[in-house]
């Protein structure tokens, strides 16, 4: 048994809008300076010369019916979402500026989410975490410096709830298509003697999936207790979840897609009958648990501080069904039974991963009238063990009970320190330097799930300068500019490949900001230009994890645009549109046994246009309805420029409508909300897989390459409706 140490640590998250108005009342001005602290170390502020975009709690509590944050963040510029089941709960992905998830860094209370090792980010292991959202800042590009692996399409930086002023309770239950329904309950005892509150949130979600036996048992945990005074601010915060899903990463191909889109091939098995069946207990089954600590003081007028450290801890299997299984692969002896030899059998197994994350960070802010400088320092250790056992098989020969047919262990060491300073030259010119050091040590022994050693003693260190600057025309106009540069180190999967060197990435933006009253608009132009960039193949390995290569020489340039427009007093339209050339140069690839040059060729997974738009209607104050529409453009899978790997462009429109009851018996307000996500019944596709493979049998002597592709069908029209109970 494993004992988990809860360390200590200070937080303290952003008070922004409630989504209870009860929280909104008198909490201490001296409390909202102290968040500044905490909020500069991962984010910008709206005169900053970076590319982002907020979200608050409220405008997530508009769409939070169970689906995971990606969903719920599918309509932000540059944004590409998908789900393995098809309905947004259970795993779930995002993508931006066509750079996957694991290249997104993801903080939260300025912790790292990514995983240290694959640097993926498994929503599914939090599930419900947006209803303890305080709110979020989405950095498109480089940004500005944050904590972890770096950010290579974007940065996205989360604080979860405030602290209330105010008691409260809350219950939510919500239920829709494939028997999806999700349950939790909200409290805090509002700040008890002016200094204490204790506050927290349970939640469960279920859904059977839209893909066959895509089902998902999600539950989670938040839990916070917080002190507040004049100068000090501390939360303990502890939050977690455990999940199990139905694999459903194996994807269909094109003929399947076109007779049974929802068929899952996961689990298939031959029984002795020579009839199909599926494996029962085919599932991902993970624990994640995290403990933070944070505490914030302001020492004077110009200066104040955070310290908050970190442990998270993560364990958990996937259990799969293997039919005619070598023994070889399993240390298994083989049998002699008279003349015959076995050396092959069905089996079942778990592949398992026991991991521990250990942070501590403390920053420091000096704020003075036209000088504001933010400074510190950051140091990780991740001690993560791989390991796999075959829990039943038809023949085993040698095995004992609980052997473990493989074990690797990975350890990283991450020190990072950092340094910004924002400037005001004059009442127009505000200057922005950020500067960032992070040295990372990896290590790994043992061997992989293939039984191949893996022996890794890797250090980087990468030195990460921005510098960007803005230029107020005008009260209502600015226009902004920025270079930076960042590096990346390649994960578990890409060592497991031959893959050791870093990535480079150089990243302009130039922007302009109007500002308006309730109108606003903000338009900037990209380029980012990598050095041997690892991109996605399209490939995918035995357990459905992503297959990078290196490319050298790419780029990506681009023009986004987003609007908040207030038409009419009752009518808000929020429109959003990306356009891009994202271009591998010189990309050699192996077709029909020769090594081609291609030229300039198209990055995996990068759409050309992306497009959003929001069409708000509130016609009573208790009621509002909205239009969400998403334009996805073609794309490839591959970096070939193959048809074959083509996913056509989409276009999809949900429903929203909220309704809310204020001043009733027992409760303070009835929040009811309904969502009818893909209301035009649009069969697409936002996700799939696409590799190549020599055939030299159907000609002997001549090496033909060929081509496969995969799909995960996302879901038609389909219906999401709760309800939430305050008092």
């Amino acid at each position: 048994m494993k004992y988990v140490l809860i360390t200590v640590g200070v937080f303290l998250t952003l008070t922004s809008v409630r989504a209870q108005e009860q929280s909104q009342d008198s909490i201490p001005k001296e409390a909202e300076k102290l968040d500044e602290v905490l909020v500069k170390s991962v984010r910008v502020s709206a005169d900053a010369p970076i590319t982002h975009s907020n979200v608050s709690k409220e405008e997530l509590a508009e769409r939070n019916l169970g689906q995971d944050i990606p969903i719920l963040l599918n309509y932000l510029p540059g944004v590409v979402t998908a789900s393995d089941a098809g309905a947004g709960v259970g795993y779930t992905y995002i993508r931006v500026r066509g750079s996957d998830a694991s290249r997104v860094n993801v903080t939260l209370n300025g912790i790292p989410f990514n995983d240290a090792e694959s640097q993926g980010t498994f929503w599914v292991n939090l599930p419900d975490f947006a209803s303890s959202i305080e709110n979020l800042q989405l950095q498109r590009g480089v940004g500005t410096s944050t904590n972890g692996s770096g950010a290579f399409g974007a940065s996205l930086n989360l604080l979860t709830d405030a602290f209330s002023n105010k008691a409260y309770g809350e219950i939510s239950n919500s239920f829709g298509s494939f028997n999806t329904r999700r349950h939790n309950v909200k409290f805090s005892t509002g700040l008890l003697n002016d200094h204490v509150e204790i506050a927290g949130r349970l939640s469960a979600i279920a859904s059977d999936g839209y893909i066959d036996r895509a089902s998902s048992d999600l539950k989670s945990y938040f839990l916070q207790g917080s002190y507040v005074d004049d100068h000090t601010l501390i939360k303990a915060i502890a939050f977690g979840g455990h999940e199990i899903t139905y694999q459903s990463w194996f994807g269909i191909d094109e003929e399947r897609l076109n007779s049974n889109r929802t068929f899952n091939p996961a689990g298939q098995y031959t029984d002795e009958n020579g009839e199909n069946q599926f494996y029962d207990n085919e599932v991902d089954n993970y624990k994640q648990d995290h403990y933070q600590l944070h505490w914030n003081e302001q020492i004077s007028t110009y200066w104040s501080t955070n310290l908050s450290l970190n442990y998270t801890y993560g364990r958990g299997f996937f259990e799969q069904y293997r039919e005619d299984e070598s023994f070889e692969d399993y240390g298994f002896t083989p049998i002699e039974l008279g003349n015959e030899i076995i050396n092959t059998t069905d089996l079942i197994r778990r592949r398992w991963l026991d991991n521990d994350f250990y942070v501590v960070n403390a920053t420091a802010n000096y704020n003075a009238r036209n000088l504001d400088v933010n400074f510190g320092a950051f140091y990780s250790l991740y001690d993560g063990d791989h390991f796999g056992e075959v829990i039943w098989a038809q023949n085993a020969g040698g095995s004992e009970i609980r052997d473990r047919y493989y074990f690797g262990n990975g350890t990283k060491k991450e020190f990072t320190t950092f340094a910004k300073v924002s400037y005001t030259l004059n009442n127009t010119w505000i200057g922005f330097l950020d500067l960032q050091g992070r040295f990372i040590n990896y290590e790994t022994s043992g061997e992989t799930s293939d039984l191949v050693p893996l022996t890794v003693d890797e250090n980087y260190d990468f030195f990460n300068p921005k510098v960007g600057l803005t230029y107020k025309v005008s009260n209502q106009h600015q226009l902004y500019t920025s270079f930076a540069v960042a590096h990346r180190e390649p994960r578990r999967s890409d060592f497991e490949n031959g893959i050791s060197k870093a990535e480079r990435l150089s990243d302009v933006e130039l922007g302009w900001r109007f500002q308006q009253k309730e109108n606003s608009v903000n338009a900037n132009l990209y380029g980012m230009f990598y050095k041997d960039q690892l991109v996605l193949t399209g490939a995918l390995d035995d357990v459905g994890a992503p297959i990078r290569s290196s490319v050298g020489d790419s780029y990506r340039l681009g023009l986004e645009i987003e609007a908040n427009l207030q038409l009419f007093d009752k009518v808000t339209l929020r429109p959003n549109v990306s356009v891009s050339q994202n271009k591998n140069q010189n990309f050699v690839a192996s077709i029909d046994g020769e090594l081609r040059d291609l030229g300039e060729t198209n990055i995996s997974y990068s759409p050309n246009l992306v497009a959003g738009n929001a069409l708000i209607y509130q016609p009573f104050s208790f009621l509002q309805l909205g239009l969400f529409s998403k334009i996805v453009g073609e794309q490839y899978m591959g970096n070939i420029d193959s048809d074959v790997s083509k996913l056509d462009s989409f276009f999809t429109n949900d429903l929203n409508i909220i309704a809310e009851i204020k001043n009733i018996p027992v409760f303070e307000s009835i929040v009811l909300t309904g969502l009818i996500n893909n209301i035009f019944d649009v069969d697409y596709i936002s996700n799939g897989f696409f590799f190549t493979f020599d055939d030299d049998f159907s000609n002997p002597g001549t090496v033909v390459t060929q081509e496969r592709a995969g799909f995960y069908p996302q879901a038609g029209i389909n219906f999401l409706v709760g309800a939430t109970l305050r008092f």
